[in-house]
């Protein structure tokens, strides 16, 4: 009668007739009066005790059967597909030849690797024995309200940082002793060792400015930094590197002074509204304000000596508001300088259609005065003649005898009797001249003396009498 063979939940994985074997497994499976029974099952046995011990997959295997891999050294177990390690470690001082899904743990230095089906890959600890104690462990540290779990970081057995997400201060003494009196939230650095974060940060709460040494040229120390919640000084320069400039005042928009620049053309500028701007030196303890712009009125006012280099050029009116008097301390004013040959010189402002004005005429190279457009030649000295006679039309002077000569000079009458030419000297004297009667004779006494065609009445002494023919 034939045997049917069935797997532990009952499925058959094979009938066997008798006299017969099969080989769907990897054990041979007989039927009933098999005559090599036998050795068969003692096959069977031994590969059951070395677990078909090979350096090949066993053939046909079923799920959950196990084979001990000779080529790595390592026990598998089958889940249906393939053949995966058991999970038990090697443990040798010499990397194994291994399966994907091994442990090996190395005994030289305490590490333990898990082989990926190509390579083995450190699963840990992340230091060897030769290395102590480093990187990340977690652990609980005292305080007095209980303890905290924190991460702490180490190197060579000596703790540099612990990650907390509590600020406490530890009540054990070997954390207080070690660098780690206060612990913040976040990361704390081992005070003791002047540990520091080195490297690049987009972002950062705080800066310490307690320090003002540089690491290096590149590693500058926070109190180096301008602050820009408080007063501060820099040693350097101060570059805006934008057209935007500089501005003050707690508003910008309108309530502000600005320095600015646009198209290379720098623009000072007090944007409050009707407000000054004032520059102030110290004068000897005394503070004083050489130059000031008014706001209110766009007027600019200037206190002290001013100097200029070049040329003031005045488009409006000149007003002296301490004198009527305006001094000059330069011993010529020169006008119309720059420009081509024009008249110029002293306009006085007065009511008439031109004003009063003295100036150089230009056409006629000589100075002019004169008002409402009225002008004549100003005469010098050089321009008069003492000879009236030979330099006609010329304003007369005396020689240095005091005389001057005339070609002919018109009297006009004193009164009814003729006019009379008076000397320095007091005495009187009558010069004749066509149509004039001269008085003469006054110094002998009496009246006037006459001329007439009829016999005068009255007279003295002395008197004449000069009868003119009608």
């Amino acid at each position: 009668m034939a045997y049917t063979i069935n797997k532990t939940d009952g499925t058959v994985i094979a009938t066997i007739t008798d006299g017969t074997i099969n080989n769907s497994t990897s054990l041979t499976l007989f039927g009933k009066s098999y005559s090599g029974f036998g050795e068969a099952l003692n096959e069977n046995l031994v590969k059951l005790l070395e677990n078909s011990s090979s350096s090949s997959v066993p053939v046909a295997p079923l799920k959950g059967e196990l084979w001990y891999d000779s080529a790595s050294a390592s026990l598998k177990v089958y889940d249906g597909s393939a053949f995966k390690p058991t999970g038990g470690a090697r443990a040798q001082g010499t990397e194994p030849t291994g399966s994907a899904g091994d442990l090996w743990l190395d005994t030289d230095d305490n590490q333990v690797y898990a082989y990926t089906g190509s390579a083995w890959k450190l699963v840990g600890p992340v230091y060897s024995d030769s290395q102590l104690l480093s990187g990340w462990k977690v652990e609980d540290i005292q305080y007095s309200g209980g303890s905290h779990t924190v991460s702490s970081m180490y190197a060579n057995n000596v703790r540099v940082a612990i990650l907390s997400r509590n600020t406490f201060t530890p009540s054990n003494a070997s954390e207080t002793s070690n660098g780690f009196a206060q612990i913040n939230a976040g990361i704390t650095l081992n005070s003791t060792l002047g540990a520091q974060l080195t490297g690049n940060t987009s972002q950062a709460a705080a800066l310490d400015v307690s320090s003002t040494s540089n690491t290096s040229g590149t590693v500058i120390a926070g109190g180096n930094f301008l602050r820009a919640d408080a007063s501060d000084i820099t040693a350097g320069s101060l570059q805006i590197n934008n057209d935007g400039g500089l501005i003050l005042g707690s508003n910008p928009s309108n309530e502000a002074f600005k320095v600015t620049r646009s198209s290379g053309n720098v623009t000072i500028a007090n944007v409050s509204e009707d407000k000054n701007v004032s520059f102030t030196i110290n004068d000897g303890g005394t503070t004083k304000t050489p130059l000031a712009f008014t706001g209110a009125s766009g007027a600019i006012a200037l206190t002290g000596d001013v100097t200029i280099t070049g040329n003031l050029n005045i488009s409006g009116e000149y007003n002296s508001s301490s004198s009527s008097i305006s001094t000059y301390d330069d011993a010529f004013i020169k006008v119309n300088s720059g420009n081509s040959e024009a008249d110029a010189g002293l306009i006085v402002e007065t009511g008439d259609s031109d004003d009063a004005r003295m100036f150089y005429d230009v056409s006629e190279n000589f100075w002019s005065a004169g008002h409402g457009a009225s002008y004549s030649q100003v005469i010098r000295l050089a321009d008069a003649t003492d000879n009236g006679h030979t330099a006609k039309g010329k304003v007369l002077k005396t020689t240095a005898g005091g005389n001057v000569t005339v070609t002919s000079a018109n009297l006009g009458t004193k009164n009814a009797s003729g006019g009379a030419i008076t000397t320095s000297m007091g005495s009187s004297t009558a010069v004749p001249t066509i149509g004039q009667i001269v008085d003469f004779g006054s110094l002998w006494g009496g009246s006037a003396k006459t001329v007439s065609t009829t016999t005068p009445s009255g007279g003295n002494d002395g008197d004449f009498w000069f009868v003119r023919e009608v």
